[in-house]
């Protein structure tokens, strides 16, 4: 019989053991896929505003708790834009607003209208509100559809009554989901005259853009610069932290299973010492022992891993589904997510056989021949 037979052979023999080992592995891999899926998905749709404005890069305030929360002034605004080598800086402040229950964080923005442009609007039908308008807006072409207006309709957003003077196209998902407002009108109505929540910048043909980050931040240290989605956590700390957590869980199940699966195949090491003292007996050299218990870790560790990745979807589409999270989180099933699956399934496994199997390779086959 070969080694892979034999493998299959005695966990087929064992198969309430293999079970529960199995099961083991699939439930801690849930838990670390699940939220993994659910760190890059919060994470995609928070970055997502980032990609609203077709800019070369973003500034935002440093260090703070939610990009949200990030808060420029004009001040600083007008010494992003007299930068050496910035085309254009556009400045938006962003809120975030429960229309109803299918929109749960629907995105207001503040810019004036002649930013647009820069901003990457287009006006595909109506007119652009007027620069101090107080009860104007804008809708993006996604969110007119969705919410049944049309120009002329009145929308109600941030509080108010507002009539929609167009609609609007960003090319972006996400940015044709909001609404757009006068800047002045949206500073007024969320008491933060003067200041911006955002900078969208845009650099001149043939400078740097890594150099223009670095001269800006250098000579304005309260700002950070954001350029693609993995840099989101200079100016989100909450992204950070989920981060953090995400590999928090999968180191502390990687430990807490070895411990489980080793707990388990030690005991069963008792059970089957006549069986390795045979092996060993007839020849059987103490590598190839290792190799045939790790071997059967390894089984179980994949077929755990494909279980809890099944898990994983299973509890994913609950979480999206929940009132809390409904509108608000997205699942990235990215192939990050899967391979952090396998390597726990496969880190608890291995680790956790790997002491029983030096046991086992090590017993005396005389002695473990006479075990009771």
């Amino acid at each position: 019989m070969s080694l892979v037979r034999l493998i299959l052979a005695n966990l087929w023999a064992k198969k309430s053991r293999s079970i529960g080992i199995g099961f083991a592995i699939g439930i801690a891999v849930m838990t670390v896929v699940t939220l993994t899926v659910v760190s890059s998905g919060l994470e995609s749709s928070a970055a997502a505003v980032l990609t609203v404005g077709k800019s070369d890069f973003t500034v935002a305030q440093n260090g703070v708790s939610d990009i949200l929360f990030s808060s420029i002034d004009n001040g600083q605004l007008e010494n992003v834009k007299s930068t050496k080598g910035v085309a254009s800086a556009v400045g938006v402040l962003l809120e975030t607003e429960k229309i109803n229950a299918a929109n749960p964080l629907f995105l207001e923005i503040g810019i004036d209208p002649g930013d647009l442009a820069h901003f990457g609007v287009t006006v595909v039908a109506g007119t652009p509100y007027g620069a101090t308008a107080s009860h104007a807006v804008m809708l993006g072409w996604r969110a007119a559809q969705n919410l049944g207006l049309h120009v002329g309709d009145r929308f109600e957003g941030n509080g108010t009554w507002n009539t929609v003077t167009g609609i609007f196209s960003t090319g972006i998902a996400y940015g044709d989901l909001g609404a757009m407002f006068p800047l002045p009108a949206l500073q007024a109505r969320n008491r933060v005259a003067g200041s911006v929540t955002l900078v969208f910048v845009k650099v001149v043909p043939g400078y740097s853009i890594a150099k223009v980050e670095k001269a800006l931040t250098s000579a304005h240290p309260e700002l950070t610069t954001i350029q693609t989605a993995t840099q989101f956590g200079r100016a989100d700390r909450n992204l950070v932290f989920l981060q953090a957590a995400a590999t928090g869980s999968t180191v502390l199940a990687i430990l807490i299973g070895a411990v489980i699966v080793g707990n388990t195949m030690l005991l069963s090491l008792f059970e089957r010492t006549r069986e390795f003292g045979l092996l060993r007996a007839i020849g059987w050299t103490r590598t190839r022992v290792v190799v045939l218990v790790v071997g059967e870790g390894v089984v179980l560790a994949v077929a755990g891993s494909a279980t809890g990745v099944g898990l994983s979807f299973a509890a994913t589409s609950v979480l999206e589904h929940l009132p809390q999270l409904n509108g608000v989180l997205h699942a990235n099933y990215t192939q990050g997510a899967f391979w952090r699956g396998l390597y726990t399934g496969l880190g608890m496994a291995v680790i956790g056989a790997f002491y029983p199997a030096l046991r086992a390779a090590n017993l005396a086959p005389l002695k473990a021949l006479s075990h009771e």
